[in-house]
């Protein structure tokens, strides 16, 4: 899941990429309203958190003019105006969830996956390919009924495959959506986790899942393809 988070503050912006990106998402960061609503607008993304207060446009505005485009994206605000007027101000401009700073890091995550539930992400309580199975609430992983134990990049590198089966997904595609904008598309990042990730999955088993397309990237293909 990627998610752009739009704050100014750079040590609350820090903190908050910091935490989510332990919780295996990969993270954007925009420290204005013009650039925010630039990134929200040309990158798809899984959610916003969008701070009420920016220099140039604010929050609000950045949101209205999302929506006023059709961009569905969910958005969280985060604001340190707790008012009720601010709150249903933001949620009529088209915000999903609202909240208020000093907030606990809990909280926000707990919003977050709230979210992204609401939009879809886990409507299934798991997600199977042939005998590989994930949990992508509980963050766990089996092939042929045992458990496998993963990284926190393999368990996202394999996430987003398998939401994309019998589809190639090119080198650059899964940097930016396993890990942010600001890697280099040249690195051999990706090759180094997908040889892990087979090392882990597919070694030994008669009919391996991931496989290379020559010259554009990599593939999650199902037995019946």
């Amino acid at each position: 899941m990627r998610i752009l988070i739009v704050e100014d503050d750079p040590n609350l912006a820090g903190f908050i990429q910091k935490g989510l990106r332990e919780e295996r998402y990969a993270v954007d960061l925009a420290q204005e309203g013009e650039e925010g609503l630039l990134m929200a607008s040309t990158t798809s993304y899984d959610l916003l958190i969008l701070d009420v207060m920016l220099p140039g446009l604010d929050g609000f505005t950045v949101c209205r003019r999302l929506r006023a485009v059709g961009n569905r994206v969910p958005i969280l605000l985060l604001t340190a105006r707790a008012t009720v007027e601010d709150r249903v101000a933001g949620l009529d401009m088209g915000a999903d969830d609202y909240l208020s700073k000093p907030f606990a890091f809990a909280e926000l995550l707990a919003r977050v996956r709230a979210l992204i539930r609401r939009k879809g992400h886990d409507h299934a309580p798991r997600l199977t390919v042939a005998d590989l199975e994930v949990d992508p609430l509980a963050h766990r992983v089996w092939r042929a009924g045992r458990e496998v134990t993963l990284t926190n990049k393999e368990y996202a590198l394999l996430d987003y495959l398998l939401r994309n089966p019998d589809r190639v997904l090119t080198r650059t595609s899964i940097i930016e959506h396993v890990w942010d904008i600001h890697y280099d598309g040249m690195t051999n990042i990706v090759d180094v986790h997908i040889r892990s990730l087979r090392a882990k999955l597919d070694r030994e088993r008669s009919v391996p899942l991931i496989h290379t397309i020559r010259g554009v990237g990599y593939m999650l293909k199902t037995p019946e393809a």
